[in-house]
């Protein structure tokens, strides 16, 4: 097993060189099992933040995407962000720009601007208040009156939109990874699993989130799972999540709703890139400070809901 031991090499020099530039080590949810595994915090986007803004850490190396790193930075200005792979992005937070939103601001004047966290820094900048896929409903019904324009994942704006009965104007954006799932993917393994539970995230589209028991962020997903007493549980998220179920949850099976749920993009770091990053300390993701200050009070505003 000569991968095994490669590993094990590359890992004990990560955590040196992890020990010399007092860096925390952040993983997705979604990313390669080896590199969960050598995470210091595991978790959700903005989770894995304000993990790293409570360190003492002079580095943070996000295993994650773009924004993600972005969002970090925003949180922590003082601390070094290192993304292992300077190519993860997110398609669906290049779907819109800071200026296509300043276009829509102004066609669609006073304007509430909800942004999902996956967007980039520059379009939280433009934007009222964040919200993540788990505090979504709460964030806009603290909302004020008058128009929404919810930005960029049109499907969890659907989902919103319906659960609080209120209308939005969504951005047309959507993650390619979630709208591979479909709903015969769900009943073809429910048709398997006649007595499974279906959890799916929020990024689905509606005519999937129709057909589960529970719609739920990642970490509400994992919440879910350790606390049912559901012993098999069908998951409509990206497949690298089902990692960590099992790892948590050794006496329950998780099934994946489609193997075709892959982020190509968040399977982009490995370990070796992990090491080079460390080892060069770049690439840096930093986001300039007027941009994050302003982008800053958007995250503040929903932290504080």
């Amino acid at each position: 097993m000569a991968g095994d031991s490669d590993n094990k090499e590359l890992i004990e020099k990560i955590l040196q060189l992890k020990k010399k530039r007092n860096a925390v080590i952040l993983a997705h949810n979604y990313q390669r099992p080896e590199v969960q595994d050598i995470g210091d915090f595991v978790g959700d986007s903005l989770e894995l933040s304000r993990n790293a803004a409570k360190t003492d850490a002079d580095t943070i190396v996000f295993c994650g995407v773009h924004f993600m790193a972005e969002t970090a930075s925003i949180l922590c200005p003082n601390k070094v962000v290192l993304l292992p792979d300077a190519d993860a992005g997110c398609p669906m937070a290049n779907m819109i720009t800071e200026e296509d939103l300043v276009k829509k601001k102004k066609e669609v004047r006073d304007a509430h601007v909800v942004c999902y966290v996956n967007s980039s820094a520059a379009v939280k900048a433009e934007s009222e208040i964040c919200c993540t896929s788990a505090n979504a409903v709460e964030v806009v019904r603290t909302v004020g009156k008058g128009e929404i324009i919810f930005v960029p994942d049109q499907y969890l704006g659907h989902y919103v939109s319906t659960k609080l009965n209120r209308p939005m104007i969504l951005w047309p954006g959507f993650c390619p990874t979630h709208v591979r799932i479909q709903p015969e993917d769900i009943l073809k393994q429910k048709k398997k699993y006649p007595e499974a539970i279906v959890l799916v995230h929020p990024e689905c589209r509606p005519e999937v989130t129709a057909v589960a028991d529970e719609v739920l962020s990642t970490g509400g997903m994992l919440r879910f799972a350790r606390q049912t007493d559901a012993k098999v549980i069908i998951i409509g998220s990206e497949i690298g999540i089902l990692h960590r179920m099992r790892k948590e949850n050794p006496g329950k099976t998780f099934v994946p709703a489609s193997e075709k749920a892959i982020c190509p993009n968040m399977k982009k770091i490995t370990l070796e890139k992990i090491l080079w990053s460390l080892e060069d300390m770049k690439p840096e993701v930093k986001v300039p400070e007027d941009i994050r200050i302003r982008a800053k009070s958007a995250v503040d505003k929903m932290l504080a809901v």
